[in-house]
C-alpha cells in the first residue's frame, strides 16, 4: 500500500473494565492506523483517556467497507475522519 491510498478502518474487539475487578463490558474500537501495533497503542491510549482501568484485547482486523447498522456505522464514519471510536456493550455472562 502506498501513502496515497486510504488505509482501511481497523476494528479491535475485547473487554474493558472501568475499575479493576469490576464488571467487564464488551468493546469494539474502530480507527485508522498505519499498522496493527499503532492501532493497538492508539486504542489503549483512547480507552485510558475515557477512564477504563483495564483492557483485554482479543482480535484485530481490517473492515471490508462500512457496516449497515448503528452504532458501528457512525463509529466507522468517525474512524474515517481520524477519530478513535469506542463502542461498549454488556458482556454476555
Amino acid at each position: 500500500m502506498n501513502d496515497n491510498e486510504e488505509r482501511p478502518v481497523t476494528i479491535i474487539t475485547g473487554r474493558v473494565w472501568k475499575k479493576k475487578g469490576g464488571k467487564p463490558e464488551g468493546v469494539h474500537v474502530l480507527l485508522v492506523a498505519p499498522d496493527d501495533d499503532s492501532a493497538v497503542r492508539k486504542a489503549l491510549d483512547s480507552l485510558a483517556a475515557e477512564g477504563y482501568a483495564e483492557a483485554e484485547l482479543d482480535q484485530i482486523g481490517d473492515m471490508d467497507g462500512a457496516p449497515d447498522d448503528e452504532p458501528h456505522l457512525s463509529a466507522y464514519q468517525g474512524a474515517l475522519e481520524g477519530e478513535v471510536s469506542i463502542i461498549t456493550f454488556d458482556e454476555p455472562i
